[in-house]
């Protein structure tokens, strides 16, 4: 199984994983150009996906949905909540009917040789959810948008082999940053996102010693940076109560303008 971020970050999500006889985006929050160009540059044809996932309806993770539904015929899955939101998003554009794909959470569906388990998450949207992948013994996760996590989550999370996680935020940056009050309330609330401080105490509680790859993804451009969120996590996961230090493993960020490597599981 393989495992690629194309893009991550508030301005835009989608994430790429597949394996030789399946492959599957989670999210099309970049323009079309960016996701085909990003497929080109891991040497992936956008006309052989066999799916798009969506978590949930907002701007920055399906802005180019509605391009690659129409002009590669690609299957759309997500929530029933989810859809009905996306038929009724304009920019969307005209997409056939056939290609939605209802799926419910905590109910294994497949895509090829891929197993995906949708997984119910805490956000400000009308039904969002996160995805867990299994094939050939591997499981790796994306989960982002997520304003609190608890032992819900913390269970669909255990015993990956690779995840993307959401560390989106500095809560001092927010907190003396220029937003608004409602806005930094809404980011901060538990219907809104995780910031660096509780994404690394997250993944200090699913670490485990199958773990080969952690991405660090959904970053604020203006209320984080790249080092201080992995200064940040790395610290909740060494200081923690869990038997390892972040120097055990691969964590990197999942840049919000380039691919990352592809992750060979």
């Amino acid at each position: 199984m393989d495992f690629c971020s194309i893009a991550s970050g508030s301005s835009g999500n989608c994430i790429f994983v597949g394996t030789d006889h399946a492959s599957v985006l989670i999210d099309a929050g970049i323009s079309g150009k960016r996701v085909v160009d990003g497929l080109h540059g891991i040497d992936r044809d956008p006309g052989e996906l066999d799916a798009i996932l969506i978590t949930h309806e907002h701007s920055d993770h399906i802005k180019g949905l509605g391009v690659l539904a129409r002009k590669y015929g690609i299957p759309i899955y997500s929530s029933a909540g989810t859809i009905r939101a996306l038929k009724e998003q304009q920019p969307l554009g005209p997409v056939d009917e056939s290609l939605f794909r209802e799926i419910v959470p905590d109910r294994w569906f497949s895509v090829g040789e891929l197993d995906i388990r949708p997984f119910r998450v805490s956000h400000d949207a009308a039904e969002p959810v996160a995805y867990r992948f299994s094939c050939g013994g591997k499981a790796v996760a994306v989960a982002t948008d997520l304003g609190c996590y608890d032992d819900y989550i913390v269970d669909n999370l255990r015993d990956l082999d690779a995840v993307l996680i959401e560390s989106n935020h500095d809560i001092n940056m927010l907190q003396v940053g220029t937003y608004p009050y409602y806005l930094k309330q809404r980011i901060l609330g538990s219907r809104g996102h995780l910031s660096n401080e509780h994404a690394g105490q997250l993944l200090g509680e699913i670490l485990n010693d199958r773990m080969q790859t952690v991405m660090l993804g959904h970053l604020s451009k203006e209320n984080n940076y790249e080092a201080l969120a992995l200064a940040t996590v790395c610290a909740e996961v060494t200081m923690g109560d869990n038997p390892y230090k972040a120097e055990d493993f691969e964590i990197n960020i999942a840049k919000r303008d380039e691919p990352s490597r592809m992750i060979a599981l």
